[in-house]
């Protein structure tokens, strides 16, 4: 059961009503629960935000990093141990700004760990400032007249720089985010999977994008899966979030380094 993976002690846990964090949370939990994974052969790796504060309400053994540094470390322990199952859980700032140089090299070197951005459009831990995620013309505490700034396409980062696995989902439609946790924990080889859920507090209240509830069900209306995608124009797509997998393929075969000839 998936309670055997909180330490219920813990809960409440303090994020904000109506925060997507929790659903994030579980739907991890739901497909390492569907994996079977050994418990005690599972690491969460965090760094700073909201999001990072989810592993501490695991029983896994968990690592809570500096900022932007979760994804060093996770390597630090996958290359320690391979044995591990080593999980990044960040949120878009914290992978993409201060630790996205650490993303794109561990996509590059394929390190074969997992990173899960709570993916919510802005730093919501400590006042609602613009991410490198924020759509554009959005209102946050840093950009109050609408962001002027694109965001990056993560699925498209980390797929540029070398990830073998990358998908992204969101939080109204459940199922389909457990099944791609679940193919991302299973991948050998660097994978990502990134979560759009919502931020109330901050986002959504700066924006009005009315209450918790109404932000989830809205995703059914600005999101769409791939394989629909694929059917409709450009035009159809303008103000659309694709979903679904966008890169699966065998992990890069390690290289080979040939042992020094004996010099003569």
């Amino acid at each position: 059961m998936i309670s055997d993976f909180l330490r219920c002690e813990r809960l409440p846990n303090i994020w904000c009503p109506g925060c997507g964090n929790g659903i994030v949370l579980h739907a991890l939990l739901e497909a390492i629960e569907q994996l079977q994974l050994d418990p005690d052969k599972v690491v969460l790796v965090s760094g700073i935000g909201c999001s990072s504060r989810a592993p501490a309400y695991t029983t896994f053994d968990n690592v809570h990093t500096l900022h932007g540094r979760a994804i060093p470390v996770a390597t630090g322990i996958k290359l320690a141990n391979p044995d591990l199952t080593v999980i990044v859980v960040t949120g878009d700032g914290d992978s993409s700004a201060i630790g996205g140089n650490h993303l794109i090299h561990a996509a590059r070197r394929d390190v074969n760990i997992t990173v899960v951005v709570f993916n919510n459009y802005n730093y919501g831990m400590t006042g609602g400032q613009a991410s490198p995620l924020t759509p554009s013309s959005s209102i946050t505490t840093t950009t109050p007249n609408g962001n002027l700034d694109r965001p990056f396409d993560l699925a498209k980062l980390a797929a540029g720089a070398g990830a073998t696995y990358v998908a992204r989902s969101g939080i109204y439609f459940t199922k389909h985010l457990v099944d791609h946790l679940r193919k991302a924990i299973a991948h050998d080889g660097f994978s990502l999977v990134d979560a759009v859920a919502q931020c109330p507090t901050y986002f959504g209240r700066f924006n009005k994008k009315g209450s918790a509830g109404q932000m989830v069900t809205s995703q059914k209306d600005w999101m769409v899966l791939k394989s629909v995608a694929e059917k409709k124009t450009p035009e159809e797509l303008a103000g659309k979030i694709i979903i679904g997998e966008f890169v699966n393929i065998e992990r890069h075969a390690p290289v080979s380094v040939a042992a020094p000839k004996e010099q003569a």
